[in-house]
């Protein structure tokens, strides 16, 4: 808890040996270093005073010190959108079921991609499914999909679509799903389904506001250090920005979250330290600030 306010971060990946998205081809880095760029990753972690990565250990050794890292830190609970695939994060999360949620991480374009959804949610217990907007070559409305948005309606789960830039400097930037108006038809065509749009956006937020105008069943979440604010051509704060989906979306679609990872960092307390007092300051109301850091999630999660 931080200021009484209990936690749920809806929006983190757990530290595996091998791919996070075992079925999916995640976008190559462009090595920066011979243009005379700057390496935007290392200014990024002495920005916020983060240690170094570790290489993952095993799954239990990397799930009980997460598990320690979040008692110690006070949090309630936590989302891993990925983990090495449905099967190995399900074992993961059946480590600690009272802290670790799991979402569904397979590509919606695999051959049986709504056999294994249905199977996640069944039997696996995932609370919900996690794409990858960018890496999707078919639009996410085209009708092929639409046995997977059932599913997930069927057993009221929220779906996760990172939209924007894929991955840190050198990263991904183009992509047929890359704007979250990607999916103004297919949340449409379910508005039964929740979908939530993490990063703000990351760089289309102006397009996710648009949408969550439309659409009542599109939520957004505040995960990561949102980098991509200072790379927009105008100037922008993260307060800024929750400002904004304050004024539009409002509190009761907005959902607290990290994108934590690895160790020993585990947990990023400092995001949670800096969205806390953004809130605070723009004059949230306990009952606000306790929807968007726990209830908001709860309910998509089916907590409540």
């Amino acid at each position: 808890m931080i200021q009484d306010l209990p936690i749920i971060d809806f929006h983190c990946h757990f530290p595996i040996q091998g791919d996070w998205f075992p079925d999916q081809s995640l976008p190559q880095h462009v090595e920066f270093d011979t243009l005379g760029s700057r390496d935007h990753g290392e200014v990024w972690r002495k920005a916020f005073n983060f240690p170094k990565p570790e290489p993952a250990g095993t799954d239990t050794e990397m799930a009980d010190l997460w598990y320690k890292d979040i008692e110690q830190k006070g949090i309630e609970k936590v989302v891993f959108v990925s983990g090495g695939g449905n099967k190995r994060l399900s074992e993961i999360v059946d480590k600690y079921p009272d802290r670790f949620i799991g979402f569904a991480h397979h590509s919606p374009d695999a051959l049986d991609a709504a056999e294994q959804l249905e199977y996640a949610f069944s039997t696996l217990g995932m609370r919900g499914y996690k794409l990858l907007g960018p890496l999707i070559d078919t639009p996410l409305s085209d009708k092929k999909y639409h046995p997977l948005w059932k599913i997930c309606e069927d057993h009221n789960v929220p779906v996760l679509i990172h939209f924007g830039l894929l991955g840190a400097a050198g990263g991904m930037a183009t992509g047929q799903n890359i704007s979250p108006l990607s999916i103004a038809r297919l949340t449409l065509d379910f508005p039964k389904v929740n979908f939530v749009v993490p990063h703000f956006g990351c760089t289309h937020m102006g397009d996710l506001l648009q949408l969550c105008w439309t659409r009542p069943n599109v939520f957004v979440d505040s995960s990561g250090s949102n980098q991509w604010i200072r790379w927009m051509p105008y100037k922008l704060s993260l307060e800024d920005v929750i400002r904004k989906f304050l004024e539009t979306v409002g509190p009761g679609r907005l959902i607290f979250a990290t994108d934590s990872s690895w160790m020993p960092r585990g947990f990023a307390r400092i995001y949670l330290e800096e969205q806390q007092k953004a809130f605070r300051f723009l004059g949230l109301h306990d009952d606000e600030l306790r929807a968007v850091f726990h209830d908001n999630a709860a309910h998509l999660l089916g907590l409540d």
